[in-house]
């Protein structure tokens, strides 16, 4: 695994390069302390970053009640980004079964830090 925060020339930077600093700092907090505060920053930042229509956003009060789908407009192709971008940025593996049952905002990040809770107690391979 990757040092905290990543390097600027990181695989890890590279991915956040176009996030706001409030969210590569969310990143960095998570790698160094498993904050679940951080991740779900991070969750949420890539979440958005995602919506095709941001003027879906507009008036949308983002709490764990909101659909993927139904209320951000995610369909399976940016589902599958998201997952994607998950996979490299932590370092998890997700399979298609585990992310069938994420929902709504407040299901993906419970999903992310399970993973990582996960990937922390995971005995050394």
């Amino acid at each position: 695994m990757e040092s905290f925060p990543p390097s600027p020339t990181s695989a890890k930077a590279t991915l956040l390069r176009h996030f706001p600093k409030e969210i590569r700092e969310a990143y960095a907090r998570s790698g160094a302390t498993n904050d679940p505060a951080a991740i779900d920053t991070v969750v949420l930042g890539v979440l958005l970053d995602h919506v095709p229509d941001k003027a879906r956003l507009a008036g949308l009060t983002l709490d764990d009640s909101v659909a993927l789908i139904a209320d951000l407009g995610l369909d399976s192709i940016a589902l599958a980004q998201i997952v994607f971008f998950f996979e490299d940025l932590f370092e998890i593996s997700i399979s298609n079964a585990e992310i069938m049952g994420v929902r709504t905002v407040g299901d993906m990040r419970a999903f992310v830090r399970r993973k990582l809770a996960d990937l922390s107690t995971a005995p050394p391979v």
